[in-house]
């Protein structure tokens, strides 16, 4: 497989990454901070081969409509967005969701609730982890923390969301999707595409196929939904994923996920310096979130939860800690960044 070395911004990797996954229907509406994703889909997916459909749609809540329907007819189709602009999207994701098309949303979360800001923020955690329309249904939340990771994951959320006919989320923020790095970018398109007999691609020579989130007959929505929660537990058993640092002596872990994760990394880095026994848990998939990661750990560890929002990552560990251990939080939200010297500060509180 051949690859190049090119400087990509966040959003223009998970555009890339789509496009090489893929893609070939794209509907998304301009918001900032993600306007480079949609501006390197309209330039990039009619000169992709074969040719791309892009569509600047006339408001979020056509755009997620449109990917309802090219996904019914077995495109791989994404859309995109930003905190205020996802929050619209809601009603079509749970109809995408009550329907089993796979599909890929982007959020690159800003400052909220309401219009908020532009600047980086993680408030929409509880949003996309807990379904954030009608109705008992998942997403699978992939977050980030570098441009090549954005790039890498996005083509890995294509493939995720035909395994299992679930819509796939990337959560970013302003801060990965504006940043820049050198990524390795594959030429090759990956072709790996699953074969999707329930799709409506026209019925000549055989039974029609029927897309729909609709059941009236007595006790037919009780036994979808039943099924769509087996398919869920097969997606926690199989999918949850992490990055571990340091944890093997570790007298406290930093958990944080995102640009968050960053920063906590290289206040790790700092720590260790000075001869502090602390590691990291970075969730990769936010749903699943990846509960062993912390069930297999000593009962002495402590545990320090950094994110930008107030608390919403936090109930996952709690959760998944199970009240056996300590856990510690420290947090800025509505564009407030925490930083390095602020994390090293509190962990050397706790110990």
């Amino acid at each position: 497989m051949s690859k190049k070395r090119i400087l990509i911004s966040g959003n223009e990797a998970i555009a890339a990454g789509a496009i090489h996954a893929g893609c070939n229907f794209y509907a998304g509406y301009p918001i900032t901070p993600q306007n480079e994703l949609i501006a390197y889909m309209a330039k990039h997916m009619p000169l992709s081969s074969p040719p791309g459909v892009f569509i600047q749609a006339e408001s979020e809540l056509a755009a997620i409509s449109m990917v309802y329907g090219a996904a019914a007819c077995g495109s791989r189709a994404m859309t995109s967005s930003s905190s205020p602009g996802v929050s619209l999207k809601q009603e079509g994701i749970s109809y995408i969701s009550g329907a089993q098309l796979p599909a890929v949303i982007v959020n690159i979360m800003r400052g909220g609730p309401g219009l908020g800001n532009i600047a980086p923020a993680q408030s929409d955690y509880f949003q996309a982890t807990r379904g954030g329309g009608h109705g008992d249904y998942h997403l699978i939340v992939l977050a980030p923390a570098s441009v090549q990771e954005a790039y890498d994951l996005t083509q890995k959320s294509f493939y995720l969301a035909d395994k299992y006919r679930i819509a796939v989320m990337i959560l970013g923020d302003g801060i990965l999707g504006q940043m820049m790095e050198p990524i390795n970018l594959f030429t090759q398109k990956n072709n790996t595409h699953i074969l999707k007999p329930w799709a409506l691609t026209g019925c000549k020579g055989r039974k029609p196929n029927i897309v729909k989130s609709f059941f009236l007959r007595e006790g037919a929505l009780e036994k979808f939904n039943l099924k769509l929660q087996k398919n869920y537990e097969l997606i926690r058993r199989k999918e949850a994923c992490y990055e571990g640092l340091f944890l093997e002596d570790a007298r406290i872990i930093l958990v944080a996920y995102g640009t968050m994760a960053r920063i906590a990394k290289s206040a790790v880095s700092q720590l260790r310096l000075l001869g502090k026994k602390v590691g990291l848990i970075r969730p990769i998939s936010l749903w699943p979130f990846p509960e062993k990661a912390f069930q297999s750990r000593s009962k002495k560890v402590k545990y320090l939860v950094v994110e930008m929002s107030y608390g919403q990552m936090l109930e996952d560990v709690k959760l998944a800690v199970s009240a056996l251990a300590q856990v510690a939080f420290l947090c800025r939200s509505g564009g407030g960044i925490t930083s390095e010297e602020e994390i090293i500060k509190k962990v050397k509180k706790i110990l």
